[in-house]
């Protein structure tokens, strides 16, 4: 009886550290996602974002699309590198949706509501990929109970 316990521990902890990283995966590829649009929406000047004259950190539109297309394309590529469950898109993942944060944080004045929804997402991404074990997901479509 004693016996199977660690096994049948083993294999929760692994089904929750491949719903995590799935977790994170989607969360970033979403991120990434909408991201891009929101940098060709602002390189394309459309008339969704505020102007803000007289805030602290001035960039051109244009610069601020520019800036979210190249983070969000970077995050989707990092979001299929966490499919694979690959060691440096772990902690890619962590450094892009933090740069994530940064970028929509500095961007706030231009559109405020849509910026704190994707800061609330790169910082759930953040904890999804912090809190898996180093070692916890061998592949993240492989059934735990399967022995190889």
């Amino acid at each position: 009886m004693t016996a199977t316990q660690p096994t049948r521990t083993h294999a929760t902890k692994q089904n929750w550290a491949q719903g995590l990283m799935a977790f994170a995966a989607v969360m970033l590829m979403l991120v990434g996602i909408l991201d891009i649009f929101r940098g060709i929406m602002a390189i394309a000047k459309d008339d969704v974002f505020v102007n803000t004259p007289n805030y602290v950190f001035q960039f051109d539109l244009t610069s601020w699309g520019w800036i979210h297309l190249a983070l969000g394309a970077v995050g989707v590529i990092v979001s299929m590198g966490l499919f694979a469950s690959a060691t440096w898109a772990r902690v890619a993942g962590v450094a892009i949706a933090g740069l994530v944060i940064i970028g929509n944080f500095l961007s706030l004045p231009y559109y405020p509501v849509w910026s704190v929804v994707m800061i609330a997402f790169s910082g759930f991404v953040i904890w999804a990929l912090c809190v898996v074990k180093r070692d916890a997901p061998d592949a993240m479509f492989d059934h735990p109970g399967r022995d190889i």
